[in-house]
């Protein structure tokens, strides 16, 4: 069954990937990019033209996460056109990369105001139409750096926890709503995306300095995590799209609430099943177990 779906930071990398996937599938997408008219201008056509020339019913909308107007105008726009909306891939992000007490206050803010209440302000844009409707899916776009915590991108994992954490706790309350949630959780990728090209770096200079010392770990970091892909594998975020695509693809009621796209084998899924487990088994002792069960046909998904 085709969906109408919103995918944020579609400008390039694996929001990109994951409109086209998805447009070519037969659903109608909305990518997002920040500054249609702007920056993002050169992408949006891009876009554009790769749905003019497959057939595909794929769509560009203006959405700054950055911005509760414009998640605010860009879910009425799409409500205008199509009439409903039915996914949202939750994939606007922003890296920052650097010693952690060399990032100021205003760094950790500004990453924390895209990767984190980005999150927020467009759920609160799609939900209350999805509480309407008893029915949607929220998809994350999370990271294997929430389990594993890489050196040198403290910052920018403590956003990433957080957004894990905000969806979590989310997918309690719209369960019940019969709103599903999944947490893809992509692994690293050095080429495929403007993600370390674009990447941010903290701007305290001086305390920068003050860890040298450990500048040669920095400078072979990249080598040091391609070293960890198998030679025959080719880790590319497209694997990241086909995934979102299969997830969306599956009867509503069986959609895991997490799955990791990880090359390196970093025992991400060990942890998320040891996770898994407590988080059932505290909530049930609580008596909240029927938050664990989203309510839709055959209460298949568990948010645990």
């Amino acid at each position: 069954m085709p969906f109408v779906v919103l995918i944020t930071g579609a400008s390039t990398g694996i929001g990109n990937l994951t409109a086209r996937a998805l447009a070519a599938q037969g659903h109608t997408v909305y990518a997002s990019v920040r500054d249609l008219a702007g920056s993002d201008a050169a992408h949006a056509d891009e876009l554009l033209e790769f749905g003019h020339g497959g057939g595909h019913d794929l769509r560009v909308v203006g959405l700054d996460v950055q911005s509760e107007a414009s998640a605010d105008a860009a879910v009425s726009t799409i409500l205008d056109e199509a009439g409903h909306l039915d996914a949202v891939v939750h994939n606007a992000g922003h890296l920052g990369v650097g010693y952690v007490e060399a990032f100021t206050i205003e760094d950790v803010q500004h990453l924390f105001d895209i990767n984190t209440l980005g999150v927020q302000r467009v759920n609160r844009a799609v939900l209350p139409h999805l509480r309407s409707r008893r029915a949607g899916t929220l998809i994350y776009v999370g990271s294997t750096t929430s389990v594993v915590l890489p050196p040198f991108m403290g910052a920018y994992v403590a956003t990433k926890a957080a957004a894990d954490a905000l969806a979590q706790t989310t997918a309690y309350e719209v369960g019940q709503f019969g709103i599903e949630t999944t947490i893809v959780m992509p692994g690293p990728f050095t080429h495929g995306t403007e993600h370390f090209p674009d990447a941010s770096h903290a701007s305290d200079v001086d305390r920068v300095g003050a860890y040298a010392d450990l500048d040669p770990l920095v400078a072979r970091n990249e080598e040091a995590t391609s070293a960890l892909f198998p030679p025959d594998v080719d880790a590319h975020p497209r694997a990241v799209a086909d995934e979102i695509a299969r997830v969306l693809a599956l009867p509503a009621g069986t959609r895991p609430f997490r799955t990791v796209v990880d090359f390196t084998d970093a025992g991400v899924d060990e942890v998320n099943e040891a996770l898994r487990r407590a988080q059932e088994q505290f909530l049930t002792r609580l008596g909240f177990d029927d938050l664990l069960h989203v309510e839709t046909p055959g209460r298949a998904s568990s948010p645990g």
